[in-house]
């Protein structure tokens, strides 16, 4: 069982980040993990920096903390031959505690660059190959790749690690389960779900199984269902709504009947630790071992004290 920190790029600027991740490290997480945005989901949380430039910096901050994006999309806004770059250099950088989360993407990050956003299917097809380019050019040497969607001409990545990065796929159903076994090494979700895990080991994967815990901490319960309100309150939107809106503007209006019920449903909510651990042992007994706990609430320092005092400890014994 591993424990992890979710880095909110979205609702904090590059140095907090930073600063919050070796925090991280001295409260006894594993690891920290970061998604990889172009746009915040609304513009209450306002900011986005460029996550691998962050994640360099903690490399160089920290030596036991493991560092994983979760996740980033390698098919339109960046091109996976980028991607097979980044992380082989993270994982050197790190000395190997680099983990790469990848998955389909979000039209909110991806349309910037004016290519469009594909449909569901298309996004997976463009996800097989990326991770088929990944694994390819990891292979070292010079290579090229005709795909459907995606090419390849005469690259190399020069800089490779003796051990390559572990990648981590999202997945939401039997279809993306199924490539994250075939092309991945583990798995990445954000709901309790075994089936998940049951399509993923049905068709032959093994490796960590990533999952984030939606937690809200703060010393008074309803100050902790407001901050959720104020700047989480997309994440009940639901994935069809979350991969589809162009903007923050978008997941305001989406977001707009969103009301206190909501998040107590959603969130484990205020300073209670066993509320905070029930929803953590949702995923645990589903079957994730790697469990990124994900705070939407007011205070990073007061959370990172609570998980340091208490929290870490007890969600690593669930395991």
């Amino acid at each position: 069982m591993q424990i992890g920190y979710k880095l909110a790029s979205e609702g904090f600027g590059p140095q907090e980040i930073i600063r919050q991740a070796v925090r991280a490290e001295q409260a006894g997480f594993d690891f920290v993990e970061m998604s990889d945005h172009y746009h915040p989901w609304l513009d209450e949380q306002g900011h986005s920096s460029f996550t691998w430039s962050v994640l360099g910096a903690i490399a160089a901050k920290t030596s036991t903390l493991g560092l994983a994006t979760g996740v980033t999309c390698p098919t339109v806004r960046y091109h996976p031959a980028i991607i097979a770059q980044a992380a082989a250099t993270m994982a050197l950088i790190s000395d190997g505690r680099f983990t790469l989360g990848v998955g389909a993407g979000e039209r909110l990050n991806e349309h910037v660059v004016g290519l469009g956003f594909p449909s569901v299917r298309g996004r997976h097809e463009r996800l097989r190959e990326a991770l088929e380019i990944i694994r390819l050019l990891w292979q070292g040497g010079y290579r090229s790749y005709e795909g459907k969607h995606l090419q390849l001409e005469d690259a190399r990545v020069f800089d490779l690690p003796d051990t390559l990065p572990v990648i981590a796929v999202a997945a939401s159903g039997k279809a993306s389960a199924t490539m994250a076994a075939e092309l991945g090494d583990g798995l990445f979700v954000t709901e309790p779900e075994s089936s998940i895990i049951e399509h993923f080991t049905a068709a032959g994967g093994k490796g960590p199984r990533y999952a984030e815990v939606p937690l809200a901490w703060a010393t008074d319960e309803e100050q902790a269902v407001q901050a959720a309100l104020k700047t989480n309150r997309w994440a009940l939107t639901g994935w069809k709504v979350m991969s589809e809106l162009p903007n923050p503007v978008n997941f305001d209006a989406a977001s707009a009947t969103v009301e206190e019920h909501h998040i107590r449903q959603q969130f484990a909510v205020g300073p209670d630790v066993q509320a905070h651990v029930g929803k953590a042992q949702a995923f645990v007994e589903a079957g994730y071992d790697h469990i990124v706990l994900m705070n939407a609430g007011p205070d990073p320092d007061g959370f990172l004290d609570f998980c340091r005092d208490d929290l870490i400890a007890r969600v690593r014994a669930l395991g």
